[in-house]
């Protein structure tokens, strides 16, 4: 569930991003509108961190049979 949440807030974040860009290039944009990206950011954050960590600490029952020595 994590894993969607940061796929589906990161898609989000990278077209507010783009937007931005786009805006940029064809008129001046409001200042509010440079803050849009924060509040995605501020999932993707702690998602990113957990997913990052979760296999150091689930007693390696999640790796994968490659990352063992197994085929």
């Amino acid at each position: 569930m994590i894993r969607i949440v940061h796929r589906w807030t990161s898609l989000l974040f990278s077209l507010i991003v783009a937007s931005i860009f786009a805006g940029m290039a064809l008129t001046t944009l409001p200042e509010w509108y440079y803050y849009l990206p924060l509040p995605p950011l501020f999932v993707l954050i702690p998602t990113g961190i957990y997913m990052f960590f979760a296999p150091y600490f689930s007693g390696g029952q999640d790796a994968l049979p490659a990352a063992k020595g197994r085929a």
